[in-house]
């Protein structure tokens, strides 16, 4: 009997810690043989940002005309709050989200319309260790924007990491354009929101003197 007991005991003990380990060491992304698989889950992630350059505001020929819906797996917010920097094995969503309606009730803009492609930044050392910074791009976007494949494989260099390192602010990454990163870089709790008075801003309203 006390030996079962023992045996209980080891098995309720052990388990959590096993589970707590297993999930500590994976990565949020699987790259094998020169290829992504597609990230599911990432909407439950944490979210950065969502910059726009319609054609509208360029002439009709914007790089990327679409609203980009940005997020960051869990772990690596965590570090980025802490340390202000990113670790290896950090990974970016980039959801593409067409310019759907330029009216509502609030008056003209840009709204959000549909999903229309999926892109990927991922930072690691190990995979890409010839990459600048070792971040490597991918894009998951079939033809027409209508698929998403299950597998990318990087853009080459010159495609992306050119101008990433001439303006992006941190480390390859455009944090300029994404507040939750810019302001939350090393902040620790501050960066989860809610706990300042003063914003600390440049902001002024339109009219005022």
């Amino acid at each position: 009997m006390n030996t079962i007991k023992m045996l209980l005991l080891s098995t309720i003990t052990c388990a959590p810690l096993l589970f707590t380990g297993s999930v500590e060491a994976k990565q949020a992304y699987e790259f094998k043989n020169g290829e992504l698989t597609r990230p599911t889950g990432y909407r439950e992630w944490v979210y950065v940002g969502t910059p726009v350059t319609p054609n509208d505001m360029n002439n009709g020929k914007a790089a990327f005309p679409e609203h980009h819906n940005v997020y960051i797996d869990p772990k690596s917010w965590a570090h980025w709050k802490k340390t202000g920097k990113f670790r290896d094995g950090t990974i970016l969503i980039k959801e593409l989200v067409s310019v759907g309606s330029k009216a509502a009730v609030s008056g003209q803009g840009y709204f959000q319309g549909e999903f229309i492609g999926l892109e990927a930044t991922i930072k690691s050392k190990a995979d890409f260790p010839n990459e600048p910074g070792n971040w490597a791009y991918f894009s998951f976007s079939g033809e027409g924007h209508k698929t998403l494949t299950k597998t990318a494989k990087a853009f080459p260099s010159a495609a992306c990491n050119g101008c990433h390192l001439v303006s992006a602010a941190d480390d390859f990454v455009f944090t300029q354009y994404y507040p939750v990163l810019s302001a939350g870089k090393g902040t620790g709790k501050n960066a989860t929101g809610g706990h300042l008075n003063d914003l600390k801003n440049s902001y002024v309203e339109p009219g005022a003197k």
